[in-house]
């Protein structure tokens, strides 16, 4: 008997970064050289005063299921983080945790869109959105977004597509590039998806990093949009697991019905500990990384020309660097595995990130020590020097 093959879906294309992370760990089990600049994963815990609940939580509580949109009191936490930061007045029930952002894409997803629906994200962008939007069954479509918008999409874009879109998904500060979408046109493209129907999907899991810039949320101009957060990248707390989504009231109920029948609920111990992560201790320490990030930020500005990488996007936010290595590769993937090889350090290929044009670059990630940082840098150069 032919096995039967599995789903079309199941067929989607990796999120080459996971790829890479599987070099590297074959790599440290032959070496102890690696350096990792490939993974957008804080190197540090979570705050103390996050571990500190998690321990009293497990020491005490029963961390069972919990409602299917999460606790009252992380829910309460998160809206008050919104209060706190954005003026803006969240009430708990427009809020929805789930298992990362991730999780919550997905739901959102499957809740807002049928099969064959048309959902616009931009060129270069964040692979596991471009992937599960296909996987879903939608049809995809890619702006392509280059230095003159500053890698993010705009109104005129929209304007120009041949067929307008059931669904936008934008990031600010986006991955790979850390760009931000400026606070106007954030506003013009959320009043274009208002009046056109079409729902906006704001991917801010990386606000509170961000270099002399402010972060501004799409709930700033409209309640329409779906916004996505997380505990992951400021807090450093990838993996717990844990995000949230404020939803508009249409799909408030949806969400929380897939959400019961696909996880249930996200990680109880998650929700507990995170309802501290907001708190002004842990603001403290996690501001102390965000200070180093900058650190990071300002070695790789100006080492960067000592690999001949003089075009980048402007990392304003988030701990990337989009660097063009044209003048290394036109197959950014072999040229990353090659250096990982010969060097021990790990970059992600461009390719997982704009499938056109991203042969010509790479992803640098610069959220690790200062040191890795400098020392994976004169790695490079050596390699490029012989």
């Amino acid at each position: 008997m032919t096995p039967r093959p599995p789903s079309v879906r199941g067929g989607v294309e990796p999120f080459h970064v996971m790829e890479v992370l599987k070099a590297v760990a074959e790599r440290r089990r032959t070496h102890d050289d690696v350096i990792a600049l490939c993974v957008g994963q804080p190197s540090t815990p979570a705050p103390a005063a996050v571990l500190a609940e998690a321990a009293r939580a497990l020491g005490s509580d029963v961390l069972g299921y919990t409602e299917a949109v999460g606790t009252l009191a992380f829910r309460s936490a998160i809206a008050g983080h919104y209060r706190d930061q954005y003026e803006l007045s969240v009430d708990p029930d427009a809020v929805l945790v789930t298992t990362g952002s991730s999780g919550g894409f997905l739901l959102t997803l499957l809740a807002a869109f049928d099969p064959g629906d048309l959902v616009a994200m931009a060129r270069p962008g964040y692979p596991a959105y471009r992937n599960d939007i296909v996987a879903v069954g939608c049809r995809l479509i890619e702006l392509e977004c280059g230095p003159r918008t500053r890698y993010q999409p705009s109104v005129a874009m929209l304007e120009a597509l041949p067929e307008k879109p059931a669904g936008l998904v934008i990031a600010s500060p986006a991955n790979p590039t850390g760009t931000i979408i400026e606070p106007a046109e954030l506003a013009a493209i959320s009043r274009w998806c208002a009046a056109n129907d079409v729902l906006l999907i704001s991917d801010e899991i990386y606000h509170g990093i961000s270099f002399g810039r402010s972060n501004d949320s799409a709930w700033q101009f409209s309640r329409d949009c779906v916004v996505v957060g997380s505990l992951s990248k400021y807090q450093s707390m990838t993996g717990w697991r844990v995000g949230w989504l404020l939803l508009p009231d249409a799909l408030r109920r949806p969400v929380e019905l897939l959400q019961g029948n696909l996880a249930i609920c996200a990680p109880a111990l998650s929700q507990a500990a995170g309802c501290v992560a907001f708190g002004p201790d842990a603001r403290a320490e996690l501001d102390a990384h965000v200070d180093r990030y900058a650190a990071n930020r300002d070695i790789l500005l100006a080492r960067l020309p000592e690999l001949g990488i003089t075009s980048f996007a402007p990392p304003d936010g988030a701990f990337y660097a989009w660097c063009d290595i044209g003048h290394l590769t036109d197959d950014s993937q072999r040229w990353c595995a090659e250096v990982l090889a010969a060097t021990g350090v790990a970059l992600a290929p461009g390719i997982d990130f704009d499938p056109v044009g991203g042969h010509r670059f790479m992803r640098l990630s610069f959220c690790g020590m200062s040191d890795e940082i400098t020392e994976g840098i004169d790695r490079l150069v050596r390699y490029l020097d012989r």
